[in-house]
């Protein structure tokens, strides 16, 4: 069985979840320290830390010049926050030495391809980190790929096999068209929650079950 098409996959999703409501614009910096947060834990873990890191710190300009351990001490809830801490900072010490304040605004004024580059080249922020900022920050179409997303990919046929999540991502989202990528990364994330599970997938639930390889190759 061939893997369906992104468009097919996208309209059984939709009919089964309905299109997601777009993201207002938001502060990139914003947008990026929580998806850093988001790493590795639960959504409401990641909005309590971030919440508690604004209280602590409300401004970015007063968390560069801030002691480590402080911001660590602020996002513990969120977990892994030394490793977290030390990158946030270091990203915004950063951004204050080449813009003079922290800010990721210039952003906004580059093409979709060389803000998403820009990003990567930042140390500590990866592919989907980079996708996610300007997605939801921006509405600016560029698809990240989570773990979810890598999964449901490769169960369609979509992601080859041994390829990467990282890997996965450089190629998928040239071909995802841009009026698809904020309602198909969301929705995709929602199935792999409820539906497409890393353990006992509820296939015979599934609406995508008519067009997956993966369930047609199941007893």
């Amino acid at each position: 069985m061939r893997p369906p098409s992104i468009a097919a996959v996208s309209d059984a999703l939709e009919a089964c979840y309905g299109k997601p409501r777009p993201h207002g614009k938001r502060p990139l910096l914003d947008v990026l320290v929580q998806t850093i947060l988001s790493q590795n834990t639960s959504d409401a873990n990641s909005l309590r830390a971030y919440a508690s890191l604004k209280r602590a710190f409300p401004s970015w300009s007063g968390l560069a010049a801030a002691d480590v351990r402080k911001v660590a001490a602020a996002i513990r809830q969120g977990g892994l926050a030394n490793v977290k801490s030390r990158r946030i900072v270091r990203i915004i010490r950063e951004l204050e030495r080449l813009h003079g304040r922290p800010t990721l605004e210039h952003l906004r004024r580059m093409d979709r391809e060389a803000a998403y580059q820009a990003l990567k080249a930042m140390d500590g922020i990866g592919p989907k980190t980079a996708a996610c900022t300007l997605l939801f920050g921006s509405g600016i179409p560029v698809f990240p790929v989570d773990t979810h997303i890598h999964r449901v990919g490769a169960r369609l046929g979509w992601a080859r096999t041994g390829e990467t999540r990282e890997k996965f991502q450089e190629r998928i989202r040239r071909l995802v068209p841009d009026g698809l990528v904020h309602p198909l990364h969301l929705n995709i994330i929602e199935h792999g929650r409820r539906v497409c599970r890393p353990e006992n997938p509820r296939c015979p639930a599934c609406c995508l079950k008519p067009l997956c390889p993966y369930r047609k190759g199941k007893p």
